[in-house]
């Protein structure tokens, strides 16, 4: 991803910014990718204290990633034979727990976010124990690259794959007093997958023998596939419902377009059914024109009318710094245009990994948050209309 170096002036933005929102989502994620935050007790009792202080009143902690957990977990002891991810830094600690109790303690919400969703690395345990789990193309091939790293699909048709992932998600909600989980673009299936024998089968068995569609962009042959992962949100749905009714069900896709065609993600169909109580749109765009475009789509003012629809900004990525510049224009557009808020991806990149001083981004921060916000709830967004 490109990042594009914006030159407006930043008093000029400033002085167009609208009032500071009281209430306003104020979100980061922290994950194990590219960032140290979360195998350090003291670094992560470091790192909350510092959100809370700049005004942050969320965090998404990564608990599901590179085909492990980060939490102990009988659940990944009995599919993949290991509890907890193998990691010194997370050895003999319950990292989710320190960030339930630390994150309450200042007031913080704490949404565990399942970031690899139906995803897992190629070589990994999970794989190499399920291989019958691991959905491919119609040649056969297996290996989807996500940057240099391979990876390899798990089959969301498959009802055993189904139960494991509401088995982890049941897990946490029943087991750490959290405030939701968090499901992303990894929710869903690249558009070429779904060519296995099971998947296969499936299909003919519901339509009189046929087998799939050579296109896996074939409108029927999606569809048919977007609506069996919405069979499973609702079972993630249902599940935690079941479990803990005031836990939200919080989702970060790409846009819908992109989304539903590229990952048969039809987001839009789960909020309308109910299935999503907060909505963090992923919005990595470094065209400020194109940005506005995304916000200003149908479907995100239609979710925007029923529940809290906040927009996740790039803050920067290893070796891509965003300018603070560009970060405030948009948080400013995402004010202006009366969404609930916004949350960074990542935190390491907040400050640490930028070609900015890290002061000098926290004071930008600080200015964008100079006083504390409460996060948006769905009955205040809620209009009676679903």
């Amino acid at each position: 991803m490109a990042i594009a170096l914006l030159v407006h002036a930043p008093r000029a933005v400033v002085a167009q910014s609208p009032p500071t929102p009281v209430t306003e989502l104020r979100g980061v994620w922290m994950t194990n990718i590219d960032s140290d935050v979360l195998f350090s007790a003291s670094r992560l009792s470091d790192a909350l204290q510092r959100l809370k202080q700049l005004n942050f009143n969320t965090v998404y902690p990564t608990v599901w990633n590179w085909g492990y957990t980060l939490y102990p977990s009988a659940v990944a002891q009995r599919e993949i034979g290991r509890s907890l991810d193998p990691t010194p830094g997370l050895q003999g600690r319950d990292m989710l727990k320190e960030v339930v109790e630390q994150g309450h303690r200042l007031q913080m919400s704490v949404i565990p976010w399942f970031e690899f969703g139906f995803m897992a690395p190629a070589g990994s345990d999970l794989a190499k124990r399920h291989p019958e789990w691991i959905t491919q193309r119609r040649d056969g091939s297996q290996i989807v690259r996500e940057g240099k790293h391979p990876r390899v699909w798990l089959n969301p048709f498959h009802p055993e794959v189904q139960q494991f992932l509401v088995d982890l998600i049941s897990e946490v909600v029943t087991n750490y007093d959290i405030d939701g989980i968090q499901l992303d673009d990894h929710f869903g299936l690249p558009a070429e997958l779904g060519y296995d024998p099971y998947t296969v089968q499936l299909y003919q068995l519901e339509h009189r023998g046929r087998r799939p569609p050579d296109n896996p962009q074939d409108v029927e042959w999606v569809r048919w596939r977007a609506n069996k992962i919405t069979q499973v949100m609702a079972k993630v749905f249902a599940e935690v419902k079941a479990r803990k009714p005031n836990v939200l069900i919080s989702l970060s896709p790409n846009p819908q377009e992109f989304a539903y065609t590229t990952y048969l993600q039809d987001w839009f169909g789960w909020e309308r059914r109910g299935y999503v109580e907060e909505l963090v749109l992923q919005l990595y765009r470094n065209d400020l024109a194109r940005f506005i475009e995304e916000l200003q789509q149908p479907e995100v003012k239609q979710a925007l009318s029923h529940i809290p629809v906040a927009v996740g900004v790039l803050s920067g990525l290893k070796g891509r710094s965003v300018p603070m510049q560009q970060i405030q224009q948009q948080v400013q557009e995402i004010r202006k245009q009366g969404f609930a808020g916004v949350s960074f991806f990542f935190y390491e990149t907040l400050w640490n990994l930028s070609d900015e001083r890290a002061s000098d981004r926290t004071s930008a921060l600080s200015r964008l948050f100079p006083r504390a916000a409460t996060r948006p709830s769905l009955l205040q967004c809620w209009s009676g209309s679903r």
